[in-house]
């Protein structure tokens, strides 16, 4: 730890750091007898391996091998860095260039090579370590971040912009020989020292990559080699942290380079070619050869991926399986007093007490009995959360929609399936989460809204309710149970499913981060998208009736003797959430509370803003279709025109 080199007279403190240290640099002259614990371990005040500042605020990686030390505010700035329940997981144990690249599923897994010196680690091999690392072991080293030349000089920027290809007034990368027209990236010139966003993002040069090098007065095609794999005499040749070795095509001399004189070459390349007239006979050799070898390390690295497509596609992705829900941050699981849990009116000597065909009050009620308050006693039938009573299932690949679960058993109506478990989390981490998926391009969402304030996430951790699909018309169904006073979610059965049947629910938006996804359930009444209501009979009936009526700007009444529904999404934002409903007969609208400007929901029989003139609050009869404004028939004229969407209305806040 203090002298960075290796050696066979090593002592390992055995406190929590897990450091080890040479007995000369500790100013030992023999091995101690004892258990060793090192200075920091003894005080209490550790160093934060990000900020490298003491402190007994820091906290230790929660992985017992680990022993880095951070202070909260440090390790959050690593988007490698992974929260749970008892703490967190340094960026250490995920890789940096994985996680550039948005691969996050593979980031986490496999051999990690980690920085002696900061929170960066890559996965070993080629592909992922950055050009420029210095190798300590054959799992520690100084990683280019720590080059002691100084960036801010060492840049040789092109004198072209990236984005358009032109010259002019360019703004120039500090790190990387990257050049850019303010203009053409939509920003102010800057003032002061600027990095490109590819720097910013930590993304790295990489070994066997096709680079530009500027080798005096010339930028040259060149592929970056490890330098275990260059000759001895080019190994030799005086170089620091952070240069790297390249073999120049066409001249095939090698020369030691840093980032900031190379940028990546792109396919059919020939930046520094175009408008020469006499192209010099070893430079169109070396374009030749540059790019047969580019379309080799191309097909190379597509073999690859599909190989590892081909075997991700024998199995689900990684996830970590758990029986019950786990609290992550500030959330809690309510647990009720025994003299707070209802007791149903069943009796042991009951055909079958508190079960599916009873007449048990507490599962009309959607309560489970609890063991000690039922008076049912052991014979009770309605335990299936607490006993985790789940049918036998399997998890299977589908023809277009991943991996769904099938059932190896016939299950009867209304019989419990599963409970949906996973982390459960907050509204602030459940947006903190969609934030971070997106970034990373993951498309697969796992959330389900329990509460305002308690979504369980069941990407991370979960059980085998995570690998149901979504189907417009569904075989089950998601029901909010009140167990020893927490709230859960269970998945019940819609109607009698045969064995070898597909288990789907319909995610109804309750979901959280599907956004517009398309749906391909297959279902004869199939909406087209997650989170859109499924056709019915009803809707299609009333198509050219409700078409007619907009454009003659009639009101808008239907009548019709089924169940008033309303929409998932509030008519203001166009997001889901919780809800307020209108209460007007056949209005359909939700809101939320804050797109109302309400704390509370409105007491009483209450109609939505849809139903008052924006003018003077009188009764409407034009409505916009994208909004909540409307008019009254002093008002309308020329308020509303009729939009491109099959003719229905729209105000001039739409285009």
């Amino acid at each position: 730890k203090i002298c960075e080199s290796s050696g066979e007279t090593l002592v390992s403190c055995e406190g929590e750091c897990c450091s080890v240290f040479h007995m000369e640099c500790l100013g030992l002259k023999l091995m101690p007898e004892e258990k060793f614990i090192c200075t920091e371990c003894k005080n209490g005040e550790h160093t934060c391996f990000s900020c490298k500042l003491p402190g007994k605020d820091v906290k230790r990686c929660s992985v017992s091998t680990c022993g880095k030390f951070y202070h909260e505010a440090c390790v959050r700035k690593f988007a490698t860095a992974l929260f749970e329940s008892r703490g967190f997981r340094c960026p250490q144990h995920c890789c940096t260039a994985c996680s550039v690249d948005k691969d996050i599923h593979k980031a986490s897994k496999g051999r990690m090579v980690r920085c002696f010196r900061c929170p960066i680690a890559y996965h070993s091999g080629d592909g992922c370590i950055a050009a420029g690392s210095l190798f300590l072991s054959s799992h520690i080293l100084i990683c280019s971040n720590h080059s002691k030349r100084n960036h801010s000089s060492s840049a040789v920027n092109v004198g072209f912009c990236f984005v358009c290809a032109r010259g002019g007034k360019l703004l120039c990368c500090e790190s990387c020989p990257a050049s850019f027209h303010p203009e053409c990236l939509n920003i102010e010139m800057p003032e002061g020292c600027w990095n490109c966003n590819d720097c910013k993002a930590g993304k790295k040069l990489r070994y066997k990559q096709i680079v530009w090098v500027k080798l005096g007065n010339y930028w040259w095609p060149a592929e970056i080699c490890n330098p275990r794999s260059v000759p001895l005499n080019i190994q030799g040749l005086k170089h620091d942290i952070g240069d790297f070795p390249v073999f120049f095509f066409g001249s095939h001399d090698y020369y030691w380079v840093h980032q900031g004189r190379v940028f990546p070459y792109v396919e059919g390349d020939k930046s520094f070619a175009e408008g020469q007239t006499s192209i010099n006979k070893t430079f169109k050799k070396a374009l030749e050869e540059a790019a047969k070898r580019f379309q080799e390390l191309k097909a190379q690295r597509e073999s690859k991926e599909a190989l590892e497509i081909e075997r991700n596609s024998r199995k689900p992705p990684p996830y970590k399986h758990i029986k019950s829900n786990k609290v992550i941050g500030k959330v809690q699981i309510q647990v009720a007093d025994l003299s707070e849990i209802p007791r149903c009116n069943c009796k042991p000597s009951d055909e079958n007490p508190c079960g599916l065909e009873s007449e048990c009050l507490n599962r009309m009620l959607q309560y489970e009995c609890h063991p000690q308050v039922c008076p049912a006693g052991e014979r009770c039938q309605n335990q299936c959360f607490t006993k985790r009573l789940y049918p036998d299932a399997e998890i299977i690949k589908t023809d277009r929609r991943g991996w769904g679960l099938r059932t190896k058993r016939s299950i009867k109506k209304g019989e419990f399936v599963n409970e949906y478990v996973g982390e459960l989390i907050d509204e602030e981490e459940c947006r903190l989460r969609i934030k971070r998926a997106h970034e990373n391009s993951v498309t697969n969402f796992y959330m389900l809204t329990v509460t305002k304030d308690r979504i369980i996430d069941a990407g991370p951790k979960g059980n085998y309710s995570r690998f149901m699909n979504h189907s417009c018309n569904p075989n089950c169904e998601t029901q909010k149970w009140t167990v020893n006073g927490d709230i859960r979610v269970g998945l019940f059965a819609l109607c009698d499913i045969p064995a070898g049947m597909e288990l789907t629910f319909n995610y109804n938006l309750d979901c959280l981060g599907n956004g517009r996804t398309e749906c391909h359930c297959g279902a004869e009444n199939c909406s087209g998208f997650l989170g859109v209501r499924p056709k019915t009979a009803f809707a299609t009936a009333n198509e050219e009736k409700v078409k007619n009526a907009k454009l003659k700007q009639k009101k808008r009444k239907i009548k019709t003797e089924q169940k008033q529904m309303h929409e998932d999404n509030c008519f203001q934002c166009g997001d889901g959430g919780e809800l307020v409903m209108c209460d007007k007969k056949d209005c359909p609208k939700a809101y939320h509370l804050l797109c109302l400007n309400l704390t509370q929901p409105p007491f009483g029989k209450w109609e939505c803003p849809w139903h008052q003139c924006d003018v003077c609050s009188n009764p409407a009869v034009s409505f916009c279709e994208f909004c909540p404004h409307s008019f009254c028939k002093d008002h309308e004229k020329g308020a509303l025109v009729a939009s491109a969407l099959d003719g229905h209305l729209c105000c001039s806040a739409h285009d």
